[in-house]
């Protein structure tokens, strides 16, 4: 006799096979279309791993490359080695001093070496950069090549690379275009550096082993050693008989190879632990969702009525209720369209606000223009009243044009945005002005294009920049004074470049401006408590008007160039994007 079931019964066996159906659709996924890839793309990054720990040892010994480069570039250092100064301990030190001159322009003020060393073309030690060749530096070069397999295969060629104790040695010989070897010169690295590029990293054990299968970051376990492949080429990825994933990366420059040593149980462990939450978790949620479902349905209406009713009484200015006069038929459909009427008063308030904020920007920016325009108006008279007692008629004349010009330019709508060519105009009508009290003393050069005319700023944000400089840059340099303004366009964004051959900023100087730049929240407020110096104020005033207009899509350095073959002098940047959602 059939058995009959009841409906209830019937529903959850129909439940129960659905879910075992689901189930083994979700463990087929897991397995196929999940592990696999998240397996591949483990291996990958630890693959990726060795090959960037192997890209930042090769820039590192590429920069060992480049600084020796520049000591050989040093026509001195052939005329000074070839100097026989055995017999004369005066010439002895004096060689040795300019020796250091040449290595100290050569390294500059930062030095990521522990020490450099001059050997003469016998092999002698001739001067170290930081020590007297004592104690743990070789005072021979063959002494140190000896203690190495490629030290004694080195045929003087090239560069080579010899770790001795706990210190690795970048060596390669001091020769001029002829091919005439003067000596040779050893840098010795950073065993800090190499060993903090092995520290650190998730993926499992790093090593670095030189050709011979030394260890060049740290100590190898016999463990480890016994299962590192020192003959490998290239990079890749292999399964050692620990059934850990090994992977390398070998330097074609350096001839070191990088190994990453991860356990099986850190490559598949993670995937193992997705499926079996997984799989629990379905389980869970498919026999929850059944009694949800049931119990839920029953209170679904009453929560969405009481959730309409709050929204209809939300009113921006008095929260007063409103009446609701729409029919009932359908829950959903009458919440869909009180929250549209939220967000349209949402817009609407959000439309006065915005309206309220742009106009205390404006109002910001013009009272920060404010208090640039007087002192530039001083300084003008000031020299029409120079040129008048000196009875140059025509320069006073030609001077009051420019200042009528410029005063038509500040006082017209202060708070209206003008472009980049408006600013370089009004830039070259101060110039004009200043060039007859230094006459061919100054000399100003303005490159732009019509880029010039896309961009907005405020008024007079460039010219307090100028003004610094003949204020305070030429004040203890020799004329001819040269200003320089640039205008660039790269990758979306604008960039102006004031450059002057002065004297350039005190360290201390940069420091003060650009902190009473941060202080100053962005250009969201005023700096109290400061002089009203170009120097301070005007930079300071001029980026934040150009903050609150651009808000944290401009950027603002200032910095000297004597260092970077621009002769002496400093720069001031200021990078802008191209797009104009001001405010």
């Amino acid at each position: 006799m059939m058995r009959k079931f009841s409906l209830q019964t019937k529903v959850f066996l129909t439940f129960v096979v659905l879910l075992l159906f689901v189930l083994v659709c979700f463990i087929v996924f897991v397995n196929i279309i999940a592990i696999k890839p998240l397996k591949d793309r483990t291996i990958n990054e630890t693959m990726m791993t060795a090959d960037k720990v192997g890209d930042q040892i090769d820039i590192y010994i590429d920069g060992q490359n480049q600084l020796s480069q520049r000591i050989l570039s040093s026509k001195d250092i052939f005329t000074l080695l070839d100097k026989d100064v055995s017999t004369n301990s005066y010439a002895r030190l004096n060689q040795v001093r300019e020796l250091k001159d040449i290595m100290f322009q050569a390294i500059g003020p930062s030095m990521n070496i522990e020490d450099m060393v001059i050997y003469d073309k016998q092999g002698d030690l001739i001067v170290s950069y930081l020590g007297d060749g004592n104690s743990s530096r070789a005072t021979s070069l063959h002494d140190l090549l000896a203690h190495s397999v490629i030290g004694k295969k080195w045929s003087g060629s090239g560069f080579i690379l010899i770790r001795q104790a706990d210190t690795i040695s970048f060596i390669r010989a001091i020769n001029n275009q002829n091919g005439k070897v003067f000596g040779y010169l050893n840098i010795q690295m950073k065993q800090a550096y190499i060993q903090n590029l092995t520290e650190g990293i998730a993926a499992g054990r790093v090593y670095i082993l030189d050709e011979q299968g030394g260890a060049i970051s740290s100590s190898l376990p016999e463990s480890d050693q016994a299962v590192l492949n020192e003959s490998l080429s290239g990079n890749g990825v292999y399964v050692d008989k620990f059934q850990n994933y090994v992977a390398y990366s070998k330097s074609g420059s350096t001839g070191w190879t990088t190994y990453v040593v991860t356990p099986k149980q850190s490559v598949l462990g993670s995937v193992k632990s997705v499926q079996y939450i997984s799989i629990l978790l379905i389980t869970v949620l498919m026999l929850f969702s059944f009694v949800y479902i049931f119990v839920s349905t029953r209170n679904l209406l009453l929560p969405i009525r009481k959730l309409r009713s709050q929204i209809w009484r939300i009113n921006y200015s008095n929260m007063n209720l409103k009446v609701d006069n729409r029919p009932q038929n359908n829950e959903l459909i009458l919440l869909n369209e009180a929250f549209q009427d939220l967000m349209e008063r949402l817009q609407e308030s959000i439309g006065r606000e915005k309206i309220a904020l742009h106009e205390e920007v404006k109002a910001r920016n013009s009272a920060l223009q404010a208090q640039i325009a007087p002192h530039f108006i001083h300084n003008v008279l000031y020299l029409i009243s120079i040129a008048a007692q000196e009875g140059k008629t025509e320069a006073v004349s030609d001077m009051c044009k420019h200042l009528s010009d410029s005063l038509r330019y500040i006082v017209s709508s202060p708070y209206a945005h003008v472009t980049l060519a408006d600013e370089l105009e009004q830039t070259r009508h101060y110039l004009s002005l200043v060039q007859h009290k230094y006459e061919e003393d100054l000399e100003w050069v303005i490159e732009a294009d019509e880029l010039s005319r896309q961009i907005q700023l405020p008024r007079l944000v460039i010219q307090p920049f100028v003004e610094n400089c003949i204020e305070h840059a030429f004040a203890n340099t020799d004329p001819p004074w040269r200003i320089k303004i640039t205008v660039k366009q790269f990758n979306g964004l604008w960039a102006v470049e004031i450059k002057d051959n002065g004297g350039g900023f005190p360290p201390e100087k940069i420091n003060e401006i650009l902190n009473n730049i941060h202080e100053s929240a962005s250009g969201a407020n005023e700096i109290h408590n400061h002089r009203s110096s170009i120097g301070n104020m005007g930079i300071v005033n001029s980026v934040n008007r150009l903050k609150l207009m651009y808000q944290n899509r401009l950027f603002f350095n200032i910095f000297n160039h004597s260092d970077e073959g621009e002769g002496t002098g400093a720069t001031v940047q200021i990078i802008g994007s191209l797009t104009q959602d001001f405010y």
